[in-house]
């Protein structure tokens, strides 16, 4: 859910933006983590059913990608190092880019700078756009005065996860447009071509044979019932849309997804990749274990795996180490815990993660080429079988018919 706020800010300034979560909850204890203290907040795109669905489709449109962010994250880097001021970095940059969105954010950070507001600040108005992690590393770099090496971690830490993310959704693209062309023809077929051949062999009296008379009846059933059928799915559709912005659907459909055979695999290595790669690097920059692990449960987007880090934070704030708080629980690795107590013993945990990292990335990047592998023969198949069915079905009578003669 995304929400309006308006806010006073430690300076005594006023700020509206917004804020996405999943409650309202959820949503005043993020902008409080920021120092506010709120005046109003309210629901973005409230409107329910398909005009609510359309707002949030339609601000999608608005929103500022992973690449432009490592863009802009590696300009301010180089700049930092060309001993460029903040504030004309971000003046400079304000002007050059070309999302809408991120260039009036933009221009907000710059008046924030100039009223004195720390980067770290200023980018926390925007959480939209920069992440409670992309915040907090900032602010580890302003505290240790390396702000350049901040944002080179940044941008790679940005193109790494994009590289991963990206690589396992493109691999499902070309599936998905196959299947769905293969299902609207199918559906054409049923609807426009059958029911006029099925009129020519019902009327020639011969008996039809069974799976003849099952493309027969489904095709009656959704000619007869289309607008039946659309309704219903719509509705289904929409229901079931409101039910995946609430916690318990949110935390079903994450349970769901991590249970699905090979898939289920293949996200849990996707997740294990950005939480050892985002504590890897906030521990490299200054970072606290505990302020790491914190930072961590709130940019993971998967609520088991949130609360396994959320459990840890706990446990570890009690005097636990980091790798007895995961080992109990039954979707971390085994070695991933024995690596991190390795760590932990020699004082070297953000390099163990970071090893772990690159490779959970290699391992997704294996699982997606086999994937692909797979998934292509197998879809092949499946679609030769549908085609198939379907024109024996129509093409054996018709060939009964002409031996009859």
């Amino acid at each position: 859910m995304l929400f309006n706020y308006k806010a006073i800010d430690p300076s005594n300034i006023q700020r509206e933006g917004t804020v996405e979560a999943p409650s309202v909850d959820a949503a005043i204890s993020a902008i409080q983590k920021r120092g506010y203290t709120i005046v109003s907040i309210d629901e973005t795109g409230s409107d329910s059913g398909v005009m609510g669905m359309l707002n949030i489709e339609l601000s999608m449109f608005n929103q500022v990608s992973t690449k432009d962010v490592v863009i802009m994250s590696r300009q301010i880097s180089t700049l930092f190092q060309a001993q460029v001021s903040p504030l004309r970095i971000f003046r400079l940059l304000s002007a050059e880019v070309e999302n809408e969105q991120l260039r009036k954010a933009m221009n907000i950070i710059v008046e924030d700078l100039q009223a004195g507001s720390s980067i770290s600040r200023a980018l926390a108005a925007h959480p939209d756009i920069f992440s409670s992690f992309y915040v907090n590393l900032v602010r580890a770099g302003e505290e240790s005065g390396s702000l350049e090496k901040s944002f080179a971690y940044l941008a790679d830490y940005l193109d790494r996860q994009y590289e991963v993310t990206s690589k396992a959704r493109n691999a499902l693209i070309y599936p998905a447009f196959v299947i769905s062309i293969f299902f609207v023809v199918m559906g054409l077929m049923l609807t426009l071509v059958i029911p006029s051949i099925a009129e020519i062999l019902i009327n020639a009296g011969q008996e039809l044979p069974i799976y003849t008379r099952i493309v027969i009846g489904a095709s009656d059933f959704l000619v007869n019932y289309i607008v039946v059928i659309a309704f219903v799915l719509l509705i289904g559709g929409i229901m079931f849309w409101r039910f995946s912005r609430t916690d318990v659907g949110i935390r079903m459909i994450d349970e769901f997804l991590l249970s699905i055979p090979y898939f289920g695999d293949l996200q849990k290595k996707i997740l294990l990749t950005r939480i050892c790669d985002n504590m890897a690097t906030m521990l490299d920059s200054g970072v606290s274990i505990i302020q790491s692990l914190e930072v961590t449960a709130d940019v993971v987007d998967n609520t088991v795996f949130k609360e396994i880090i959320e459990t840890a934070l706990l446990e570890v704030k009690g005097g636990r180490s980091f790798a007895d708080s995961i080992a109990e629980s039954p979707m971390i690795p085994g070695v991933l815990s024995q690596m991190a107590r390795v760590g932990e013993e020699t004082g070297s945990l953000g390099q163990i993660l970071n090893t772990l990292s690159v490779f959970y990335r290699r391992e997704v990047n294996n699982a997606v080429d086999t994937l692909i592998g797979l998934i292509e023969p197998a879809m092949i198949v499946l679609l030769g079988l549908g085609v198939g069915v379907l024109l024996a079905s129509v093409l054996m009578p018709i060939y009964n018919m002409s031996s009859a003669f």
